[in-house]
């Protein structure tokens, strides 16, 4: 009932995640999962660390994943900062920086999830709409506002902003937080973390669901300069000081040093996700340059909602984005060599039916 909510909860719009069937018999590619498991060596972690000191809270600081995050980056561990996952990373950078302030400003396109941000936080938002070509234009973010957010690569477009891009919109707006949202950047893109050092506005996150399979872990980190990181620690230390479990941590310290791991699965991912985007080009497919673990893809003659059907009565998943501009275009994860092959004889069916 209602009229039991606080006045701001009737007009929150959450964020609609990708479905989660309960069959196992359809090929998953609306969710942009990594179609490799985990690095065995993270696996073997969780069991060592699943036994009697369960029953003991957690570190609250994330130490030992800080610091071997840390470490790899060549930074020192007051620069990391580790959450739930990257979604209450954000979440508590929208808090503890852009809340009582002047309008963000972010892309029209983009990851959803930043609007609900706005509106759970009382955040008023500025959408800056990309070019004809999905891109985003720095000189576009060169304006009064509160704080910039910036997904790179972009979501739902998989669209990578260069590196000397993202310094400008820093440089640009010395006196406010700008966000880089990495979700996607270890698919092809330039990771905006070695510019840290060089400004003291910029927030960049980063998240183990993606690159490292670890969806179902929840774990996610930001870094920053250390003042950046004291906001965040404080926002959590005020929310929830436990955020991340003991097997979460045990998973991603060791997913994190397997190396070798990383970056096998990750370039087999953008090895089928060429390929696919290739393969969908010759079925008459326009398909944007992606820089991610998904494709972004129209066809010049079906319309994306009979795609989605026709798909899904096949037992293939994708994800369709009812909104202005993106309304004919399918987000399409990549899944593993079979599944991408399933898919594609699937629309290339389709195409010629």
């Amino acid at each position: 009932m209602s009229r039991f909510w606080s006045p701001i909860v009737e007009k929150l719009v959450p964020y609609t995640p990708g479905e989660q069937p309960g069959q196992r018999n359809v090929i998953k590619l609306n969710t942009n999962e990594n179609p490799y498991g985990p690095s065995p060596h993270a696996l073997e972690a969780i069991r060592v660390a699943t036994g009697d000191g369960l029953r003991l809270y957690p570190d609250p600081a994330a130490t030992d994943l800080r610091k071997a995050i840390a470490a790899t980056l060549g930074l020192d561990v007051d620069h990391v900062y580790a959450g739930n996952g990257s979604d209450e990373v954000l979440a508590h950078a929208f808090n503890a920086f852009f809340t009582g302030k002047d309008a963000i400003v972010f892309p029209d396109i983009t990851y959803s999830f930043y609007r609900t941000y706005c509106e759970l936080y009382s955040i008023q938002a500025d959408k800056i709409p990309l070019d004809a070509a999905f891109r985003c234009n720095p000189q576009d973010y060169r304006r009064p506002c509160g704080g910039v957010v910036i997904a790179n690569p972009n979501a739902p477009t998989g669209i990578a902003m260069p590196l000397e891009d993202i310094a400008r919109i820093a440089r640009q707006n010395p006196d406010v937080v700008v966000i880089v949202d990495e979700a996607y950047v270890d698919f092809g893109a330039e990771s905006a973390v070695s510019l840290v050092p060089r400004f003291e506005n910029l927030l960049v996150v980063q998240t183990f669901s993606k690159s490292r399979s670890l969806a179902g872990l929840r774990v996610g980190f930001a870094v920053a300069q250390p003042h950046l990181i004291d906001a965040l620690q404080r926002v959590k230390d005020s929310f929830n000081s436990y955020p991340l479990g003991r097997l979460a941590l045990a998973g991603a310290v060791a997913a994190w040093k397997d190396r070798e791991w990383f970056d096998r699965t990750r370039q087999l991912v953008m090895a089928d996700r060429d390929g696919t985007a290739k393969a969908l080009q010759d079925q008459g497919f326009d398909v944007l340059p992606s820089a991610a673990n998904f494709l972004f893809a129209s066809h010049q003659k079906v319309p994306a909602e009979k795609l989605l059907r026709d798909l899904r009565a096949r037992g293939i998943l994708v994800r369709y984005f009812a909104r202005d501009r993106i309304g004919n275009h399918l987000r399409i994860s990549i899944g593993t060599t079979e599944e991408c092959a399933a898919l594609l004889e699937a629309t290339g069916s389709i195409v010629r039916e």
